[in-house]
């Protein structure tokens, strides 16, 4: 099965989503590539807060877990996240687990759900995890459901199951 999102197609840290950006570009692609500097304001300029909440998120839960020598996660989001040399993928296809070293983050409960059947060991309401698997279910990436605390736990989670 082909690996079909934004970022690097053999990241160390894969976020799963259910949803694609939705411009022409996102809606037929059938690989993983690399974004430039710039398009992520293009995709939230184009499409929305939906989109931008999705990257900041993103862009904070990397930057709490290695600022990559950036002052402010917004400075990590505009000029890495997802560009060649990043060691992040947004992903849109399904997991692949043959990438044993590859932490897999599902975005909602209800999107895993969609996607796979496994074992998921619930921490609380919000956050479930397969240790053994590198896979983690997390809230939606949006401000409401996964705030900076979250994000905190989220990166402690990511911390407990890296090698």
């Amino acid at each position: 099965m082909a690996v079909v999102g934004l970022g690097n197609p053999n990241a160390s840290i894969a976020v799963y989503i259910g949803n694609r950006p939705p411009l022409p570009p996102y809606q037929s692609l059938n690989a993983c590539q690399y974004i430039d500097i710039g398009e992520i304001a293009f995709i939230g300029q184009e499409t929305g807060n939906h989109w931008r909440k999705i990257f900041n998120c993103y862009a904070k839960l990397a930057f709490e877990l290695d600022t990559q020598g950036f002052s402010r996660w917004q400075a990590l989001r505009d000029e890495s996240l997802l560009q060649k040399g990043s060691s992040y993928s947004l992903l849109f296809s399904k997991p692949n687990f043959s990438n044993h070293q590859q932490i897999k983050i599902f975005c909602g409960k209800t999107y895993f759900a969609e996607c796979l059947d496994e074992k998921v060991e619930w921490l609380d309401e919000h956050f479930a995890i397969a240790p053994q698997k590198k896979l983690l279910v997390a809230p939606y990436f949006d401000y409401r459901q996964l705030s900076n605390l979250k994000i905190t736990r989220l990166v402690e989670l990511i911390r407990s199951i890296q090698n």
